[in-house]
Formats: structure tokens, sequence, C-alpha cells
């Protein structure tokens, strides 16, 4: 892992920053580079995008194996060059990611690139959003958290797709699996998985409390059935807009959330 360019954050684990920065992939897609200190061959989480330089230094890893963390195009726009260059197959839930190999199953564990590492179904972000535990790794490991887990802000729930009640229950999964290094898709490394779940977890119900309110005025002013983005308007009145979308997103999921579970 000479590569300049690349940056080692752990026993088994180093990042390549893809050249995607923005509103919602912050300073760019981390692809991720594992394997066990000696070994020749590694495993690529997550190609990012179709770039032709990006790409190529990944695939001077000795590429044994492609791993995907979810169906977005700045983690997937590069999977066929990728497997192109290096021959590796390419695992990931959804089938229609997959290149010469199954998908992937919640709860499997892989072997590869010198590397023991767990399968966890994290959804909410997406319906078919996985972690990665690297069990291994330094005293409590490392996770791989795709966006479920972001190393900056926090992530959108991609409705219809995502879901808020999948996301809290990921974040439960994720409280129940040990406290380890959080290697996110975007934004830097952070030290204590527990401790940013709690976070997380904290900040969705803050949102959910603020969608209540938002509803109850809305509706005291004779709106009977408030739009989304009226709601928006209100939660979110300092969003940049270009990320206005997602926050809209984001509303839909915790109105859809509220209508399902509390028949607000």
């Amino acid at each position: 892992m000479s590569n300049p360019h690349i940056t080692k954050v752990s026993d088994q684990a180093a990042f390549l920053l893809a050249p995607n920065p923005g509103p919602m992939s912050l300073d760019g897609t981390n692809s991720w580079i594992l394997r066990a200190p000696g070994e020749e061959h590694s495993i690529i989480v997550d190609p990012g995008p179709e770039d032709a330089g990006h790409l190529g230094a990944l695939a001077a890893q000795s590429v044994e194996l492609i791993l995907i963390t979810h169906r977005h195009g700045d983690h997937t726009a590069g999977i066929d060059t990728l497997h192109r260059l290096t021959g590796a197959p390419v695992r990931a839930y959804l089938p229609e990611f997959c290149r010469d190999a199954q998908p992937l199953k919640p709860g499997e564990e892989i072997g590869a690139a010198g590397l023991r590492l767990n399968v966890l179904a994290t959804p909410g972000h997406t319906s078919d959003s996985l972690s990665f535990l690297l069990p291994d790794d330094g005293p409590t490991g490392s996770m791989l958290t795709g966006d479920t887990i972001l190393g900056r802000g926090t992530t959108i729930i991609d409705a219809p797709d995502g879901t808020l009640g999948d996301y809290l229950a990921s974040l439960d999964a994720l409280s129940a699996a040990p406290d380890a290094l959080v290697l996110p898709a975007h934004g830097p490394v952070l030290p204590s998985l527990h401790e940013v779940v709690d976070r997380y977890r904290t900040h969705r119900h803050e949102r959910l409390e603020q969608i209540r309110a938002a509803l109850a005025q809305l509706r005291a002013n004779g709106g009977e059935d408030p739009t989304i983005e009226q709601i928006t308007d209100l939660v979110y009145r300092d969003v940049d807009p270009q990320v206005r979308g997602a926050a809209e997103t984001s509303v839909a999921a915790q109105r859809r959330y509220l209508l399902e579970f509390e028949a607000f």
C-alpha cells in the first residue's frame, strides 16, 4: 500500500478517496482496501465512480474480491471496469450488482485476503444496505458502514426504498456489535461505533419530534393533510438548496414512519 493517495487507518484497512466530492458524497467515496498484514491480495469495498485513475489505482492492489455496501451509483458505477481490470468477482446483496459470484447473505462469514469478514444486514438508508465487520482488526475490530453511518453529519433515509423503521432496527443491530472502529463510505474514520450509534439514534428521535410538531402546527392552521414540502419548510428552514431534495426524502420517510407506527 505504498501509493501516496492510499491512507492506511488500521492493521487491515486503508482507503482510496474517489474524486467525486459533493453535497451528498462529502469529500468523495471512500473505496476501502482490506488485507491482512503481509498478504499480497486485497478485498475492495465499493469501487466508487467510473473514474479511470481511481479504478486503476484500485486494480493495482492485487484484488481478490470486490464487495458492495449498497446500490447507489457513487459506490457502484465503477463495478464493471474494476471487474474487467482485475477479474475479481463482485458480490452485493442485490443480484444485479454481482459479477461472477452469488449475492451476499446477512450473517455470512467471508474469508479472503487473509481476513475474516462478517456480513451484517443494515437496511434503512436503502433496503439493500450492508455493513462489514472485520473482527480481528485491532482490539475491538473495525466496521465498514457504507452510508448507514457517515464520518460526518448523518445519512438520509432514501424513501420509499429506505425506511426509518428499518434504519432504527439497524442502529440497534450495530449497538449489539462490538464497539468497533467505524470505517464509513464518506467522511473520516470514527473511533467508537457505539458512541456514534447513540448520537444517530438521538438525532432521529429529535427529528421525529420536530415532524410531529410541524404536523400539529400545519393542521392547526387549517391544513388537514400537510404536504412534504410544507413540513420540510418548517423542519429544515435553513437547509442548503443543494440538499433540499434529500431533506424532503427524509421527511417523507419520517412521515411514513409516524403514519405506520403511531397512526399520526
